[in-house]
């Protein structure tokens, strides 16, 4: 019975979004953070020891007076809308087992022109991410291992098509937060400053994109001319293929109707639009509807650990601001050149801070927290914003304990520490003094 709790904080904070009931929100992230607690063993262990410090700390600054009853409230509001936005986005994962096209995604992406392999695989996981989030790296992994499995591939080979088709695919899911609308870095900026659109930020985040494209191209396409010597030609596109794009179709048009007609932005637009229309597709296609109920509610409830971070990260982020004096950010950035440092700044923390295990979500939750201070003094935060969407991208190439990375050494059967620094670690510093030109231009 306690696997249902989870759904039912997910909808509970859907209503909050539908209805404006800011109580609606509280009550979901306190039912997240008291599922988390009473069921501590359930979680992975980073996530335990992220939730029990983010308690206690809370409990601390409650204690002395730093956080009050408003600021309490904020902190459960907070883990409801970022613990529901995994929750009902991760809905998507729903629909790989009923489509052969998603289950054989490595030979409809290993066709055409060697050359060209490393762009296509890292925009078509943009695109996919865009939809399925988290969804598309455990279909990319398990599939690819799959494959690799039934065509007997071992040894030397094996970790070459490891090494790039998945570290591309980490990568094009990496650059989620700079054109999509249903990244939680997007989310996490519009909803702590509401006057910046994901529309803002997108063509400096496509931009940004190119860059980081041009430049896993140029150290990756050696590697793919070697494995695709190995791939097995696909005639024909796999059955379902037009039925899923439908599907597709149907939850950005739903999305839009929202933005358009309701008013919400585009990551509030998203979180009803999929689990609605991935659960009626369910119900139209299996016409069970207990049995989606029950595949729903597991789905959830495999997400715990990612959802137990999100949660007990929003909540750390709204307790650790208010220890900021409230002019130290914009003291910086009211000095000459000022807003370019702070951008920087933003940019650089969010690796670094990734790098020494401090998952991307929890870093942008404390730096997210500082921009309407900036708004408050009149500063021009859109540069800052784009930096740190910028940064959220590569820290999640670069965090050891990210659930990105997570899976790719799980499935790869490599460690986390040589997917994070041995892998990405050059792609990262190629890549940085080309951010920073552009960050340049920007302000």
């Amino acid at each position: 019975m306690s696997r249902y709790l989870l759904s039912l904080a997910v909808v509970i904070e859907l209503l909050a979004l539908i209805t404006s009931v800011r109580l609606f929100s509280i009550v979901a992230g306190c039912l997240f953070l008291g599922y988390f607690t009473v069921f501590l063993p359930r979680i992975s262990p980073y996530a335990r020891g992220l939730l029990l410090v983010t308690l206690a700390l809370v409990a601390g600054l409650a204690a002395s007076g730093h956080l009050d009853q408003a600021g309490l409230l904020d902190a459960a509001a907070s883990a409801g809308f970022y613990g529901a936005f995994l929750g009902s986005l991760g809905m998507m994962q729903c629909l790989v087992r009923r489509f052969e096209v998603l289950r054989r995604i490595h030979d409809v992406l290993l066709g055409g022109a060697p050359m060209l392999l490393y762009p296509k695989y890292a925009v078509t996981t943009l695109s996919i991410a865009s939809v399925l989030n988290f969804g598309v790296m455990n279909l990319l992994c398990g599939t690819l291992t799959q494959t690799l499995d039934e065509r007997n591939i071992h040894g030397e080979s094996r970790l070459n098509w490891i090494r790039s088709v998945l570290i591309s695919a980490l990568r094009g899911f990496a650059l989620v937060p700079l054109v999509a609308p249903t990244s939680v870095a997007v989310a996490i900026i519009t909803r702590e400053v509401p006057a910046i659109a994901w529309s803002q930020l997108l063509p400096y985040g496509l931009v940004a994109a190119a860059l980081l494209i041009c430049v896993g191209w140029v150290l990756e396409q050696g590697r793919f001319r070697k494995i695709s010597e190995e791939r097995v030609k696909l005639e024909g596109w796999p059955q379902g293929t037009k039925t899923l794009v439908l599907v597709v179709c149907l939850i950005l048009g739903s999305m839009a109707a929202l933005v358009y007609t309701a008013g919400f932005n585009v990551s509030r637009a998203a979180m009803i639009a999929v689990p609605v229309v991935t659960i009626l597709y369910m119900v139209w296609r299996e016409r069970r509807p207990l049995a989606v109920f029950r595949e729903a509610t597991e789905n959830v409830a495999s997400m715990s650990n990612e959802m137990a971070i999100f949660a007990s990260s929003a909540c750390l982020g709204v307790a650790l601001i208010t220890l900021v004096p409230d002019d130290l950010v914009s003291g910086v950035a009211a000095r000459e050149a000022g807003v370019y440092l702070v951008a920087v700044a933003g940019l650089l923390i969010l690796p670094l801070m990734s790098a020494i295990g401090l998952i991307p979500i929890t870093s942008l939750s404390i730096l997210g927290g500082l921009l309407p201070q900036l708004a408050a003094a009149g500063m021009d935060i859109l540069p800052i914003a784009v930096a740190l969407v910028i940064g959220f991208s590569l820290a999640m190439m670069l965090a050891p304990m990210g659930p990105a990375v997570t899976l790719l050494a799980r499935f790869g059967r490599v460690s986390q520490l040589k997917v994070a620094f041995g892998w990405n670690g050059l792609f990262v510093a190629a890549s940085l003094p080309l951010l920073l030109v552009f960050l340049a231009l920007l302000t």
